[in-house]
């Protein structure tokens, strides 16, 4: 399918079928292809390309449950960057714009729990104030190249619109229904772009558990 995103698909299948509170928190996770028309003159070899594939994933959550999720995906995503060597990476959390949706109190919520977990790993990072999207604030990673260019990889970012425009919800302990709140994460993001970040982050000398070749005679 020719798609912006895996979103929609992903609260799809959280719709199959009636969701209770004990079965949160549900994480859906997929590589997924997606397509974008990006302006000619932004794009830039393999680093900003039309059509690309990312490692997506999108859990669904309780407000409660937002904090813990935050805090594994960051354990998760740093862990990953390391084992590809990237032990310099930079963090920046975005928050409400002017123009959004949900009431203060969720955003209150959400932006607490994210700058938590980031104090709570102990991570340097910076506040993006007014930079996040209508829907949810986020956190971004960025991986520097060799060139000293900063590319936005991972990200995790939570959403109150999606689920209730496509009419997700879940029955709560008091029997009601509710809508969860989805996060958006990715660690790598565009594979692509990942690739080229690799390929001259190691100058085409990839470590031996990652090169095509491990050897020769």
């Amino acid at each position: 399918a020719v798609k912006p995103m895996n979103c929609p698909c992903h609260v799809q299948v959280f719709n199959q079928g009636l969701k209770s509170y004990r079965d949160l928190p549900i994480r859906l996770a997929e590589f997924g292809s997606c397509h974008r028309n990006e302006p000619s003159g932004s794009l830039h070899g393999i680093m900003r390309v039309r059509g690309f594939t990312q490692d997506d994933a999108h859990i669904f959550c309780t407000k409660e449950q937002i904090g813990k999720e935050v805090a594994d995906f960051i354990k998760l995503t740093l862990d990953v960057y390391k084992d590809f060597g990237f032990e310099e990476v930079q963090m920046k959390l975005s928050t409400r714009p002017e123009k959004r949706v949900g009431d203060d109190a969720l955003w209150d919520l959400a932006e607490k729990s994210l700058a938590d977990a980031l104090d709570a790993a102990g991570l340097e990072w910076e506040l993006q104030p007014g930079e996040g999207a209508f829907y949810g604030p986020k956190i971004e990673f960025s991986l520097k190249d060799c060139l000293g260019r900063v590319w936005q990889c991972g990200t995790i970012q939570c959403d109150f619109n999606l689920p209730v425009r496509l009419d997700a919800s879940y029955v709560t302990e008091e029997n009601e229904r509710d809508q969860p709140v989805m996060l958006h994460r990715a660690i790598l993001g565009s594979f692509e772009r990942f690739i080229g970040i690799l390929i001259e982050h190691y100058a085409g000398f990839m470590p031996p558990w990652l090169s095509p070749v491990q050897a020769c005679v």
